[in-house]
Order: C-alpha cells, then structure tokens, then sequence
C-alpha cells in the first residue's frame, strides 16, 4: 500500500507516489517503470517519492513548479528535514537506481552517481498543505498491469516506428526507380543517340533535273 498525492500546478494534474515505510520503499524501488523518477532527501531518512513521467521524456521536461512539489512532499515527509529551514533533495531516473546486498529497507545506491541531481528546497507550508488534501492513503499499485500496460504501448510504438520506416523505404526507393528511368530516358534523347524520321541517304539532287 502507498500514498498518492495530485499536484495540481500542471496541466492535466500529475500524481506523486510515496512510499509509506521502509519495505513499502523497497517494493517501489523493485516495482517502478522506467519512466518513473526518485526523489529523497539528501543524507538524512526520508519517504520516497515517485514522479511518473510520460515515455521518453527526461529529467529535463520536468516543470519547474511540479518539481517543487516533490521536493516539498519529500522534505515534509522527513523526520529531521522537516524541521529544518532548508534541506538538499536528491533526484534521479528510477532505472539508476541500485540495491546492494546487505542494504537495510528503504536504503539505495545509484547505478551512476553522476546522472543523480540536487535541488535545494526550503520549507513552504503552502504548498505542503495544497498536497496533503490531495492524499489517498493505502492505495494497492497495480504494478503488473502497469508494466503490461508499458509493454504494450513499446510494441505498438514500435510497429508504428516500423510502418513508417518500411513507408518510407518504399518512398525512396520509388523515387530512386523514378530518377533512374529519368536519367535513362534524358540520355536516349540527346542529339548525337537521335536518328531523323526521313532518310535522305543515296538521294542525288541531279536525278530532278
């Protein structure tokens, strides 16, 4: 079971998945999609929070406001973040992240250190109370119909990348035959390969005398 939380500063509202305890973090860390990015305070125990992103979108097309709101729900759901005036959030691609053998529940390592970003967030009571009217607790993920759901949105999106690719082949290769019987019928019509209609070969003027 997890918390849902919607926020609203985007259009259409986008939900925030956390994380009620420890094991129920490592289920989400087992779980998530690829699509999906971690957020979690900086060197001190914090919930983790989840950003589901739309597919092949990146860090980068984050808002910076819906941002702003995972980081506030990450900072407020800290025991000792959220006293404190100002905490670092670290943020990643779920697909970075790493359990190690020996790691307690909830802990994680990163596949790559360098691709985990930092915001520095201060506590906004505002913003924390607009999400927590938004909290749907015990909510049971579906995570094999999501993954289902994914598999099947990679096949169609590659067969529709592969009938726009077989199109396309068959584009340029029509328009290579059409260039080819250009160039053929351009090379028949040059001067010296014309012969004229009338034949004047043997014609002796004289003979009209």
């Amino acid at each position: 079971m997890v918390l849902l939380y919607t926020s609203t500063v985007v259009d259409p509202p986008v939900t925030l998945i956390r994380g009620a305890d420890s094991n129920e973090n490592d289920e989400l860390i087992d779980n998530m999609l690829p699509e999906d990015v971690w957020f979690h305070v900086e060197d001190l125990s914090s919930a983790h929070v989840y950003l589901r992103l739309k597919e092949k979108q990146t860090l980068d097309d984050i808002p910076e406001k819906l941002l702003e709101d995972a980081c506030q729900l990450v900072k407020a759901n800290s025991i000792k973040g959220c006293k404190m005036n100002e905490v670092v959030v670290i943020y990643t691609m779920w697909s970075n992240l790493k359990k190690i053998s020996g790691m307690k529940s909830g802990e994680v390592s990163f596949n790559n250190p360098s691709a985990v970003r930092k915001k520095t967030t201060k506590k906004d009571k505002a913003i924390v109370n607009r999400l927590s009217k938004t909290e749907k607790s015990g909510v049971k993920m579906d995570y094999e119909g999501d993954r289902e759901a994914r598999e099947r949105r990679e096949i169609d999106r590659k067969k529709a990348e592969n009938k726009i690719q077989l199109e396309n082949k068959r584009a340029e290769e029509k328009r290579n035959r059409e260039a080819s019987e250009l160039r053929s019928y351009t090379s028949l019509m040059k001067s010296e390969n014309m012969t004229a209609n009338t034949d004047y070969s043997g014609y002796d003027s004289d003979d009209f005398m």
